[in-house]
């Protein structure tokens, strides 16, 4: 911790965790801009007309995104089911609130089953949960024009598609192909587009419904933005007379969203990329020579303008597992938690974007001291099935 920035946490009981992990919302998902903090402090005590608040911030988004007409949301899970409400009610008042009952309407949508991912929840339940029916297009690993074709039918009324890095990475329709077969048969196409930098790039492929995260690079509070044609977007919106009130946004929400979009827009990019690659040449530089491990910088998988240095352990050199080396870190004294959803693979990443001054330091220090422990004492391993099945009990039981 810097000395001039007070932490709340072991106040609360919480551990001042160290995030290389990356945007990812179980650790909260990303630093906080000051302009939004800072925002949405001053409107905290003020009352305001929603409606015109909606639409204020909602010209925002278009405009950062380039799209005809944009809103808030609460989450991009959110407005995957509000999208997909949308996409089934368009602005009839009746159907929007008929929903979840979708009688009389379309209400078939379309998915690649490769992007069928679970990052949170199932990705397919945001869809269910609007009242309509997913239909998995092709298989995890394949999926043709064809089956896509054959998937639409006069009962479809939206296709659904994931930009992510925990979709199947190969064997997928692209968007441009995806949305041209869609288009082609009048079915719109919504872009969850959660954790992704490019604000522009997905709708210009296609997308008639794009949707953002906003407390993820944009740096603004928990908060989701859907960008894209006029009529769509309004049907969203209107959800919030529907089954979108118990995923209303508040004003200091929306406030505070807007306030990142626009620093957004003024925001060293090129600096912030450069402080980043340092934090990675730092980590190669200490991890150097270390018996065992070998480093790689790995471009992000989906195109956003970041790298993320990849740490291989091999267990009879380093004298411990991938596995048990990112969960010796995380019980570390600071917890350092990295990004460890792929350790069966002997590998996991290190995320530089969201880290606070001197941060990268202590990271490097966690792990050397942790391979010089393990290179002496060779750590036994432990079983990563047994790991997560306790993981996944512990959650039955909480809070306790």
């Amino acid at each position: 911790m810097s000395s001039n920035r007070p932490d709340p946490r072991p106040a609360m009981g919480l551990r001042p965790v160290i995030n290389v992990s990356g945007t990812m919302t179980h650790l909260g998902a990303s630093i906080i801009v000051p302009e939004a903090i800072e925002a949405m402090a001053r409107i905290s005590p003020e009352f305001v007309e929603m409606g015109a608040l909606h639409k204020a911030a909602g010209a925002v988004v278009a405009r950062l995104c380039g799209t005809e007409a944009g809103t808030v949301t609460a989450c991009v899970s959110a407005g995957i089911t509000l999208g997909v409400a949308a996409c089934m009610t368009g602005a009839d008042p009746g159907r929007i609130e008929q929903l979840p009952d979708t009688s009389g309407m379309r209400n078939e949508v379309v998915i690649q089953a490769g992007h069928m991912v679970n990052y949170g929840h199932p990705l397919e339940q945001g869809i269910r949960l609007a009242g309509a029916v997913v239909r998995p297009v092709g298989q995890v690993t394949r999926c043709r024009r064809s089956q896509l074709e054959h998937a639409i039918t006069e009962r479809t009324a939206a296709a659904v598609y994931v930009v992510s890095h925990h979709t199947v990475q190969y064997g997928q329709l692209p968007l441009g192909q995806f949305a041209e077969i869609c288009h082609e048969r009048g079915v719109p196409v919504i872009v969850d587009a959660a954790s992704e930098y490019d604000l522009r790039r997905f709708h210009a492929e296609g997308g008639d419904l794009v949707l953002y995260s906003g407390h993820k690079f944009i740096g603004g509070p928990t908060s989701g933005l859907v960008a894209g044609r006029l009529d769509l977007v309004r049907a969203v919106y209107l959800q919030n007379f529907g089954i979108g009130r118990g995923m209303k946004v508040g004003k200091e929400t929306i406030v505070g969203l807007t306030a990142a979009l626009e620093a957004w827009e003024a925001r060293d990019h090129a600096g912030i990329r450069a402080r980043e690659t340092g934090h990675l040449q730092l980590w190669q530089q200490r991890l150097k020579g270390v018996p065992g491990v070998r480093s790689e910088l790995i471009p992000d998988p989906t195109q956003n303008p970041l790298d993320r240095l990849r740490l291989h352990v091999e267990p009879a050199t380093a004298g411990i597992t991938a596995w048990d080396l990112a969960a010796a870190l995380a019980a570390g004294e600071p917890p350092v938690i990295v990004r460890d959803h792929q350790v069966e693979g002997g590998f996991f990443d290190m995320d530089p974007c969201n880290l606070h001054p001197g941060e990268a330091e202590s990271v490097a220090a966690s792990l050397l001291a942790i391979l010089r422990r393990a290179q002496a004492q060779q750590v036994p391993a432990t079983d990563l099935s047994a790991r997560r099945a306790a993981h996944e009990e512990s959650l039955l039981h909480w809070p306790h």
